[in-house]
C-alpha cells in the first residue's frame, strides 16, 4: 500500500518532471555502481570523496559525462518505461555498448588517478544491470498501477446522496469498483457540508449542478433508506433535470441484517416512480382470514396471485392451496414458496399443495373444495390482457365470468367462509371485453351473495377493484426500462393515456385486508392515489436514467417516445367507481362502492343464454348479451375476434 501511495504523486507529475526524475535516478545509479565496482576490486568499501591522489570520485564524474549525454541522445527519457519493450531494450544495449567502449578507454586505457583500471570494465556491466532493472521495475510496478489509475479516472463519476452509515458503507464497497468512481457525498445536513468522509468531500444538494458540470458526474446513488417519502420525491424531482442516472439502495428493513454492498444498488423502485407514500398494513385484518386456516388461491402463478401467495405465507396459514392451469407457472411459485419455508420446523410450516386445474372445470373445482374444505378463497385467475381478450372474446368471457361463477358455486357448496374476487378498474363503464367480463364476474358474485342472504351458513362473497399494478407481466415499467436500455424508442399508444397505478405487494396486502372486512356482496375499491399520465411516467424514467427525451423541442435527445395508436378496446382514462357514493372503511386506502346488479333469477337466465352463444362463438350475439347484462358497456364498432375475422375473409374469397 505504501508503494502505491509513493507512486501516485509520481504518476501525477508532468512529463518534463518525470524525465528529470528518471535522469536523477540514472545519475544515482552511476554513483552506486561505481561504489560497488570499487568494492568488488578492492574487497572493501571506500569513500568516493577520497583524499590526496586517491580520488574515486573521478570515476563517477567521467561516468556522468559519458553516460548521461549518451542516454539523452539515445532517447532513454523519451521512452515510456511502463510500455517499454524489445525495441527499447535494443536501444539500451546499443547505448551501453558505446558507453562501455568510451568509459573503458578513459578509465582502463588512459587511467584516472586513484581509480583501479579494472573499474572501467566492472562498472559498465553493473550500470547495465542497474539501469535495466530500474526500467523493468518501472514497467511492472508503474505499468499496472498506471493502468488502474487511468481506468479509475475514466470510470463514470458518481455521487452518493446521503453521508450516513449506509452512504459510508456504500462508498467503501465502491472504493475498488470497476463500474464507477465515487467523487463526493451530498447530504441535506448543513452541519456536514465542507467535511470529509472516507476521503471524499461532503457537499450541499445545491452543489450537484456544479459537480455534474465540473467533474462530469453521471450517476447519483441514493443512500437514504430511512428518508420520508415526501423528501425523497423532492430529491428525485430535482435530479430529473440534471441528466444523471439515479440508482438506489433498498429500504432499511432490507439492509438490517448485513452490510451495504454493490449488489444492493438497483434501479429506482416502482414506489419512487409513482411517488406514493405506502400505508402500513393492519395486521389484525391481514391475519383474520388466514392465520391457522386453509387458504386457496386461484391463478397462483400470475402476477397478483403469486404475490398473494407470498403475503399469505407470511401470515402462517395451516395450508395454502395453489390453483394454476399453467404447469410452469405453478412449478415456479411452488418452488419459490418452498424455498421460503426451507429451514423452518416441519410442524410449524404451512403445508403447500400445488394443484393443476382450470377454474372453468366445475368438477375439478368441486373435487378440490370438497377435499380440503378451504376457509378462504382468493380468486385471482383471469385473462387480463386487454387486446388479447378483445381478439379472443369467447375464451376471455368463459374464463373470467364462467370460471369465476363455477369456482364461487363450488366454494358455496363446500362451506367456504370468505370468497374474494380480484377485479379491475376496467370493469367500470368498460369499452373492452376484458373489462366487461370482469364487471359481469362482479355481478355474478353480487347476485349469489344476495340470493343466499339469510341462510344459516353462507359464503361471504366480496370483490376488490383496483387499477394497474406496476412490475407485473405486461406492465409498462419493465417494458419502458427495456426500451430505454435498447436505446428507444419508448412505444406509447396515446399521449393522453392516463392510468391508476399501484405496486403488486401493496395491492396484494390491501386485497387481503379488504376481504377481511366483507359482510357479503361487498365491492371494495382501493385508493389508487392520483392517476398517472403514461407520457409523464415515460419522461420521468428517461430523465432518471440520465438521458433526455428526443422530441421537437430537443431533436438531439437520447430516447424518442413513439405514439402507436390506441389498441382495440383501450380507453384513454380509467375509473374506479360506477356511482359517486363510495363509503369509507376502517382502512384509509380501502373504500366500499354501492354498485347495482341484476337479481340472481334474472341474471341466471341471461347467463345461460350467454353461455350458449359462447359455446358456438356467436360473436354478434355475445356482444349483444354483454351489452344487455353490463350497464355502460360500449364496445368499439369493429369486431376483432380472430376466428370471426378469418371466417369473414374466407367468405369474401369465395
Amino acid at each position: 500500500m505504501s508503494l502505491v501511495k509513493l507512486a501516485l504523486p509520481l504518476l501525477a507529475l508532468p512529463r518534463p518532471a518525470k524525465r528529470a526524475v528518471a535522469l536523477a535516478v540514472d545519475a544515482s545509479l552511476i554513483v552506486l555502481t561505481v561504489w560497488i565496482a570499487f568494492y568488488l576490486r578492492l574487497d572493501e568499501w571506500v569513500r568516493l570523496a577520497g583524499e590526496g591522489l586517491f580520488q574515486p570520485m573521478w570515476a563517477v564524474v567521467v561516468s556522468w559525462l559519458i553516460a548521461l549525454p549518451l542516454f539523452i541522445t539515445h532517447g532513454f527519457y523519451r521512452v515510456i518505461f511502463r510500455y517499454s519493450g524489445m525495441a527499447a531494450m535494443q536501444m539500451v544495449l546499443r547505448a551501453f555498448a558505446l558507453y562501455t567502449l568510451l568509459y573503458a578507454a578513459v578509465v582502463t586505457a588512459i587511467g584516472l588517478p586513484g581509480v583501479p583500471r579494472s573499474v572501467g570494465i566492472i562498472q559498465p556491466m553493473l550500470l547495465l544491470l542497474a539501469v535495466g532493472a530500474s526500467r523493468a521495475l518501472a514497467r511492472y510496478w508503474l505499468g499496472g498501477l498506471y493502468q488502474n489509475i487511468f481506468q479509475r479516472m475514466n470510470l463514470p463519476k458518481a455521487v452518493i446522496y446521503g453521508a450516513g452509515e449506509a452512504g459510508r458503507q456504500l462508498a467503501q464497497a465502491l472504493a475498488h469498483s470497476h463500474e464507477m468512481q465515487v467523487v463526493a457525498f451530498v447530504d441535506d445536513d448543513d452541519r456536514l457540508h465542507g467535511c470529509v468522509l472516507n476521503g471524499l468531500p461532503i457537499h450541499s444538494p445545491g452543489d450537484l449542478q456544479g459537480l455534474v458540470e465540473t467533474q462530469g458526474v453521471r450517476t447519483v446513488l441514493l443512500a437514504i433508506p430511512s428518508l420520508p417519502r415526501q423528501r425523497r420525491n423532492e430529491i428525485l424531482a430535482d435530479l430529473r433535470h440534471l441528466r444523471v442516472a439515479v440508482r438506489t439502495l433498498p429500504n432499511l428493513d432490507d439492509l438490517a441484517h448485513g452490510r451495504v454492498s454493490r449488489a444492493d444498488l438497483h434501479e429506482l423502485d416502482i414506489d419512487d416512480l409513482l411517488g406514493r407514500e405506502p400505508v402500513a398494513p393492519n395486521h389484525v385484518l391481514l391475519a383474520k382470514n388466514i392465520l391457522g386456516k386453509v387458504v386457496l388461491v386461484t391463478g397462483a402463478g400470475g402476477s397478483i396471485g403469486s404475490e398473494l401467495c407470498r403475503q399469505i405465507l407470511a401470515v402462517a396459514p395451516a395450508k395454502l392451496l395453489l390453483i394454476e392451469q399453467s404447469e410452469f407457472a405453478l412449478y415456479a411459485i411452488h418452488q419459490e414458496l418452498e424455498e421460503k419455508l426451507a429451514g423452518r420446523e416441519r410442524g410449524a410450516s404451512p403445508v403447500l399443495v400445488p394443484l393443476l386445474a382450470s377454474v372453468q372445470d366445475h368438477d375439478r373445482m368441486r373435487e378440490i373444495m370438497s377435499t380440503w374444505r378451504p376457509d378462504t378463497v382468493y380468486h385471482a385467475a383471469a385473462y387480463k390482457h386487454v387486446p388479447l381478450v378483445e381478439h379472443n372474446p369467447a375464451a376471455g368471457i368463459k374464463n373470467n365470468v364462467l370460471g369465476t361463477l363455477r369456482t364461487a358455486q363450488a366454494a358455496a357448496e363446500n362451506g367456504v367462509t370468505d370468497f374474494v374476487l380480484i377485479s379491475t378498474d376496467k370493469a367500470v363503464r368498460p369499452t373492452n371485453v376484458m373489462g366487461a367480463s370482469k364487471r359481469l364476474a362482479e355481478m355474478a358474485l353480487q347476485a349469489l351473495a344476495a340470493n343466499q342472504a339469510g341462510t344459516s351458513r353462507s359464503t361471504k362473497f366480496s370483490m376488490v377493484r383496483f387499477g394497474n399494478v406496476l412490475g407485473s407481466s405486461g406492465s409498462v415499467v419493465p417494458k419502458f426500462r427495456q426500451q430505454i436500455r435498447d436505446g428507444g424508442p419508448i412505444t406509447l399508444t396515446h399521449p393522453d393515456v392516463t392510468r391508476y397505478f399501484m405496486t403488486i405487494p401493496e395491492a396484494a396486502q390491501l386485497v387481503i385486508q379488504a376481504g377481511a372486512m366483507a359482510k357479503g356482496g361487498d365491492v371494495f375499491v382501493l385508493d389508487m392515489g392520483q392517476p398517472v399520465k403514461i407520457m409523464d411516467l415515460a419522461r420521468r424514467m428517461v430523465e432518471l436514467s440520465g438521458l433526455t427525451v428526443k422530441d421537437e423541442q430537443n431533436p438531439d435527445g437520447d430516447i424518442e417516445i413513439a405514439v402507436t395508436g390506441l389498441r382495440p378496446g383501450e380507453k384513454l382514462y380509467e375509473e374506479l367507481l360506477i356511482g359517486d357514493n363510495p363509503e369509507p372503511t376502517v382502512h384509509p386506502r380501502i373504500m366500499k362502492a354501492q354498485e347495482e346488479f341484476i337479481p340472481w333469477a334474472e341474471f341466471e337466465a341471461k347467463l345461460n343464454a350467454l353461455e350458449i352463444a359462447l359455446n358456438v362463438n356467436d360473436v354478434g350475439m355475445i356482444r349483444l348479451l354483454m351489452q344487455q347484462l353490463v350497464a355502460g358497456y360500449t364496445p368499439s364498432d369493429d369486431i376483432v375476434d380472430w376466428v370471426y375475422l378469418e371466417r369473414q375473409a374466407k367468405q369474401r374469397r369465395l
